[in-house]
């Protein structure tokens, strides 16, 4: 998945949030009660993730995009029947015409009070920060850039059909997510990334459609990640951050929810946030090791299912669920 690192949204978060703390440190928020674990199975969510990665590269206009499409919708409708695909093109950055399929599942559709969580489910088509030159046009897998977080949303959505929640949840797999210009490209047309959740914010599969605040799921499947609160979830929905990783650290999940501020990315949250201004966090990892500040095997033929760790999966599906079912 394309980030791009937002110098000048940190700056207005500077003019526009001004903050007496140290805003490299930003304490959670502590819920005002004890929290019980929601139930979450990793095995069945990593068996999710392992059978989209056994499709191949979801790339738009492919096969395997258009079979999974299916497996993704199909699997919803097992655990609710309020499923809606929204299929169309988009164009590319340059000029191709993508095939698209967003698939959202609803429970508890009568709800005023809402919840989205959201993953992009495609995969990106050209592996342009693989180590080795000759596999830069060669698709990515997305084990963890991509799969990881339809994964654990798909074990949400099966336990939401076992103890419903008091308020409505809405589960939005967005596609086109990761067909941006490649890397070497001579040059990047405007908004390229992310063009599935650019639609869907124009033209949400429910008319007047709002939530209470959306979460992203990015990457969240590698052994010992960290995610961060990043730029541009720190300028749309702090206090929804701070609730969530308030949540996961009081869970003891800590070592995974950190409350580093770090350099606001593009992602989908970006247009969700932006156009139909829904408060909309991002759970993304961010490793400070890497070139990129991401996932080590990120936008490489790597990003497969040796780097998907059940541990990581299971803290942040317990962390949102927990979250979920202790919203009135």
């Amino acid at each position: 998945m394309k980030k791009y690192i937002v110098v000048f949204l940190l700056a207005l978060i500077v003019v526009f949030h001004s903050c007496k703390c140290d805003r490299t440190k930003t304490e959670p928020k502590t819920p005002e009660v004890v929290l019980t674990p929601a139930p979450f199975n990793a095995d069945t969510a990593y068996a999710f993730v392992a059978k989209q990665v056994a499709f191949g590269p979801r790339v738009p206009n492919t096969p395997a995009q258009r079979a999974c499409a299916k497996y993704l919708e199909a699997s919803l409708k097992r655990y609710t029947q309020n499923v809606v695909v929204q299929h169309g093109t988009v164009n590319a950055y340059d000029g191709t015409a993508l095939q698209f399929y967003n698939i959202i599942g609803s429970f508890n559709p009568d709800a005023k009070v809402r919840v989205l969580l959201v993953s992009h489910w495609d995969s990106r088509p050209f592996a342009d920060n693989d180590p080795v030159i000759a596999n830069r046009r060669i698709p990515v897998p997305a084990a963890n850039d991509g799969a990881s977080g339809v994964g654990v949303l798909l074990e949400i959505a099966r336990q939401l059909k076992l103890k419903q929640p008091a308020i409505g949840v809405d589960i939005l797999f967005v596609d086109a997510e990761d067909y941006g210009a490649p890397e070497d490209a001579a040059a990047e047309a405007k908004d390229d990334w992310a063009l599935g959740s650019q639609y869907w914010a124009k033209n949400p599969h429910k008319a007047g459609y709002t939530a209470r605040y959306g979460i992203l799921f990015d990457m969240v499947g590698a052994a010992d990640a960290r995610f961060t609160l990043e730029g541009t979830t720190m300028y749309y929905a702090p206090d929804v951050a701070r609730k969530i990783w308030g949540i996961g650290g009081q869970l003891g999940y800590s070592s995974y929810f950190s409350t580093d501020e770090t350099n606001a990315v593009t992602d989908d949250h970006t247009y969700i946030n932006q156009i139909i201004k829904i408060p909309t966090i991002d759970i993304i990892q961010n490793d400070p090791s890497t070139r990129s500040g991401f996932y080590k095997n990120w936008h490489t033929t790597l990003d497969n299912m040796d780097g998907i760790s059940k541990e990581t999966l299971s803290a942040v599906g317990i962390t949102v669920l927990t979250a979920v079912y202790n919203e009135k």
